[in-house]
């Protein structure tokens, strides 16, 4: 601050308002104030900014390494630090293991009073994170929704609608028998996307054609084995929803299915039509056509961004609480989209 303030003849106290946005000092001062800041890198201490505001202005996103990784979490970063922009917060990542207690980061952050604000993702019905963050009042928003009778801030995916729409596009194909690869029991999104499916296949009425033993959770050569095995079963479903997620954030689960069903002779299209989740518009297709419906995944990280923001500054919970419902199924081959809606 003494280096700004010598470059630009002001006094270091005048930097310091000016820095923290004092409307007492003239908009012009505090401009070239934060530009010349910038011009020289400036950054407050975090250390001198927790002692005298209780403040650290960072961020806390907090993930299964295990399941989030590739591409799903550089765009859910880049969403975030997007949601960020204008703001005086920065984002760190901390990683945990599904197979620890999923508590114990949170609860380090907390204690250590690292950072002013948390997002977690993988949510449970009922879900002891948030619990113990409503309990030590820490901001927080969840990306998916809990159903612990609690309100909080959240941004999600509307799955139910996801398997809903999925269903009926492959109704009017003509496809008779279902099968859904379904994301690991235990997570609120598994219970959303298991009700519009079996919903819609009563409604249309389908048959379901259970998935033994995987979910999207799964690796991709356990994917090919079962999609293997589900395709030589009699009869074998003629219609598959895949609920992306897991390995499928970066492809890996649709080019799985695509090599089960290439063992054993099954032709996309043909014997079978597939609907998947995906979280890339441009995803290749290599080859095959299939009905997509797009989940945008730096869309998610800007909107879990601006919620956290909100509830660190008090805002409503209900203005924080964000669902995205998906009304379009796309034919997606290597040369054409074609936007099938939901008639």
């Amino acid at each position: 601050m003494k280096t700004i303030a010598t470059a630009l003849g002001l006094g270091v106290t005048t930097i310091s308002r000016a820095l923290r946005d004092d409307p007492k000092i003239a908009a012009k001062t505090r401009k070239s104030v934060k530009d010349m800041a910038l011009k020289l890198a400036y950054h407050p201490s975090r250390a001198g900014l927790r002692l005298r505001t209780g403040k650290t202005n960072v961020l806390s996103l907090v993930l299964d390494t295990e399941e989030q990784i590739g591409s799903f979490l550089s765009q859910i970063i880049f969403g975030i630090t997007e949601g960020l922009e204008g703001t005086p917060y920065h984002l760190i990542v901390t990683p945990y293991s599904k197979h620890g207690d999923p508590v114990a980061p949170i609860r380090h952050l907390i204690e250590t009073e690292a950072v002013d604000g948390i997002i977690i993702s993988r949510i449970e019905p009922e879900d002891r994170r948030v619990k113990y963050m409503i309990e030590q009042g820490m901001p927080f928003v969840t990306h998916g929704r809990t159903h612990m009778g609690v309100e909080h801030p959240y941004f999600d995916f509307d799955n139910q609608a996801f398997a809903t729409i999925a269903v009926e596009c492959l109704a009017r194909l003509g496809r008779k028998r279902l099968a859904l690869l379904a994301p690991p029991a235990g997570l609120s999104f598994h219970d959303h996307m298991r009700q519009g499916f079996k919903a819609a296949v009563a409604v249309q009425g389908l048959e379901e054609v259970r998935f033994p033993g995987i979910s999207n959770d799964s690796s991709i050569e356990e994917i090919r084995l079962a999609v293997r095995d589900l395709m030589q079963q009699s009869p074998a479903p003629d219609g598959l929803v895949n609920s992306s997620g897991g390995v499928s954030g970066t492809g890996g689960a649709i080019l799985a299915i695509q090599a089960g069903l290439k063992d054993v002779g099954v032709v996309i299209g043909r014997d079978v039509d597939i609907v998947t989740k995906q979280l890339f518009a441009n995803l290749p297709v290599f080859g095959d056509a299939f009905y997509v419906v797009h989940e945008d995944i730096r869309e998610t990280g800007r909107g879990l961004a601006k919620a956290l923001v909100g509830s660190i500054e008090g805002r409503p919970v209900v203005e924080l609480q964000t669902l995205i419902v998906p009304t379009k199924v796309l034919l997606q081959t290597t040369t054409a989209r074609l936007n099938l809606g939901t008639g």
